[in-house]
């Protein structure tokens, strides 16, 4: 069987079913959208039962923010870093600062609107430490790999493939970036361009963002000057 990839709009950002012999499911996007998920389901068309691990790139409130109402949809573990640990199972809001001067503006409006919105706690069931994870046990050919920057815990799911899911360590979506690069916001861009390294020497080729649609790779290899 070929992998299949279904990008899953859930308002603000998107997660991604990933169906090879299993079937996986990445982020869990914003709060109260577990209805446009399991519609999703049904158009695909795939039973929640056959979700057998959800994994968390990063836990901002727009990834993670449905994550205990579609890890109790799915009866799937929910997989993070154990850097992310805290702010899912807290539901923590943290906020990483705008790496360019728009991106300081939108973080202005973000940093009032963000402490209304309502994220509901969720258990992390299984651990993600810096070495990573294989995938195989899941019925997807792939590796969880750590990729800091955006924030501490970030995460990518890297497929044999050459698919890679990356949250936020990429964007392509106004009014976050007009075009496909790097994220408008991050902890440390020294360590993004750090895991962007590590992801272009392991062979990437297409780029699944938390925002936006997906691109070649090589937008990214162009602005790393490789």
């Amino acid at each position: 069987m070929s992998v299949r990839i279904y990008a899953i709009p859930l308002g603000s950002s998107q997660c991604y079913l990933i169906q090879d012999r299993g079937a996986i499911l990445v982020d869990a996007g914003p709060p109260k959208k577990l209805r446009r998920f399991a519609r999703a389901l049904s158009d695909i068309p795939i039973e929640p039962s056959r979700i057998r691990l959800i994994v968390i790139t990063h836990a901002h409130w727009d990834h993670i923010g449905s994550a205990k109402e579609i890890r109790d949809f799915t009866a799937a573990p929910l997989a993070a870093h154990q850097a992310e640990k805290r702010c899912v199972e807290e539901a923590l809001k943290p906020l990483p600062p705008g790496v360019t001067r728009w991106a300081r503006a939108v973080g202005r409006v973000m940093t009032v609107a963000v402490p209304l919105i309502r994220v509901h706690a969720a258990t992390v069931d299984l651990e993600i430490g810096p070495e990573g994870m294989a995938l195989d046990d899941f019925g997807v050919k792939g590796r969880i790999i750590h990729t800091p920057g955006h924030s501490s815990g970030s995460v990518s799911v890297l497929l044999d493939t050459g698919d890679a899911f990356v949250g936020d360590l990429a964007m392509n979506r106004f009014p976050l970036r007009l075009g496909p690069g790097f994220p408008a916001f991050a902890e440390d861009m020294v360590k993004v361009k750090e895991s962007w390294k590590v992801l272009l020497e392991r062979g990437v080729k297409r780029i699944y963002p938390g925002h936006g649609p997906p691109f070649m790779a090589d937008k990214i290899r162009r602005a790393m000057k490789f």
